[in-house]
């Protein structure tokens, strides 16, 4: 199977962590699985004239392409035009190359949030007009048509993430090698539910601490930090959790809390991403499985059952007290 991997509008963080994929290194594990790259800007040795003849033949149909891979959200202005953002030597932006190299490809693979549904890219007054490849935010439409279909048959593949997990992009590749990912295997949002399917919560290292409400109140702190410093773990879609970057990394892991960057305008929560907006007190964001009153109560429930040694931690930088050991009176 082969891949042209065309970077957007973006930081190029997506490739970035790519890059940091180990054991095995993702060139390895590619082609082991018979992933070859046509090219990708930061990858291959190929350059000027050489990717331009390159474009051209997919674009005639003389090259096939198996997976067109977009990295960064497609910047439409101005008036449409796209050429606030233009491929170099080609004369043309990256919005009529994307439009025009898409139905070519048996699949479309949007690798990060910002080719998914436009991202950071998109925050604020956005004046390049920046959108995903098939969606602007939350509503279908984006460079492409609602309507577009790669020649499998399916829409637009959104490893959404900021940035994507290295496995999410690499098993969602092998997958499709494999003929093994189908609608089925996609959420609502075009997400590969075999990251999709969990919530940044599973297997957070503060759960404990969520279990007893025992919250902290600086980024610092070990204690879970939904209720006053912004996590949303318990609503946002990924397995960083799970599978951490590099075998130990993840954001809630070096303590800062989870800001949803798999979802949808994630980049705009319309408060600070480290403050929990309430209602009377109570976090706007609760689980969204659970209804609100439930969880109140058993969230005072917990309160009143905290350990101390959990309590005394929460608002700490470090384990005061280990399991078994007294805690100090308050």
């Amino acid at each position: 199977m082969n891949v042209l991997w065309l970077q957007s509008a973006g930081c190029g963080g997506c490739t970035m962590s790519l890059l940091c994929a180990e054991d095995p290194n993702v060139f390895d594990l590619l082609a082991d699985g018979g992933i070859e790259f046509l090219w990708h800007p930061s990858f291959s040795e190929a350059t000027g004239a050489e990717v331009r003849r390159l474009l051209e033949a997919i674009e005639r149909g003389e090259q096939p392409l198996d997976v067109l891979a977009v990295e960064g959200s497609i910047a439409t202005g101005p008036r449409g035009t796209g050429r606030y953002h233009m491929l170099s030597g080609t004369g043309r932006s990256m919005l009529d190359w994307v439009r025009s190299l898409a139905p070519m490809a048996r699949d479309v693979v949007a690798v990060g949030t910002c080719a998914a549904y436009g991202g950071m890219t998109s925050a604020g007054g956005n004046p390049t007009g920046a959108v995903g490849l098939q969606y602007e935010g939350q509503l279908a439409g984006g460079a492409l048509d609602p309507s577009f279909r790669a020649r499998s048959g399916r829409a637009v593949i959104n490893i959404a993430g900021c940035p994507t997990h290295p496995g999410w992009v690499s098993e969602t590749l092998l997958l499709l090698a494999e003929g093994r990912l189908g609608e089925a295997d996609l959420d609502d949002y075009g997400r590969p539910r075999l990251y999709a399917d969990h919530l940044v919560h599973h297997a957070c290292t503060k759960n404990e601490f969520y279990e007893y409400k025992a919250s902290a109140r600086e980024l610092s702190q070990l204690g879970c930090m939904m209720e006053h410093l912004g996590c949303v773990g318990t609503q946002a879609v990924g397995d960083c959790n799970i599978r951490a970057w590099n075998g130990e990394g993840s954001c809630t892991r070096a303590g800062y809390p989870c800001i949803a960057c798999t979802s949808p305008e994630f980049e705009e929560p319309r408060h600070p991403f480290t403050e929990t907006p309430t209602i009377a007190g109570i976090p706007v964001g609760l689980p969204s499985d659970m209804p609100k009153a439930w969880f109140m109560a058993l969230a005072s429930l917990s309160k009143a059952a905290t350990p101390k040694r959990i309590g005394v931690n929460a608002v700490s930088d470090r384990i005061r007290v280990s399991p078994g050991q007294k805690a100090p009176r308050s």
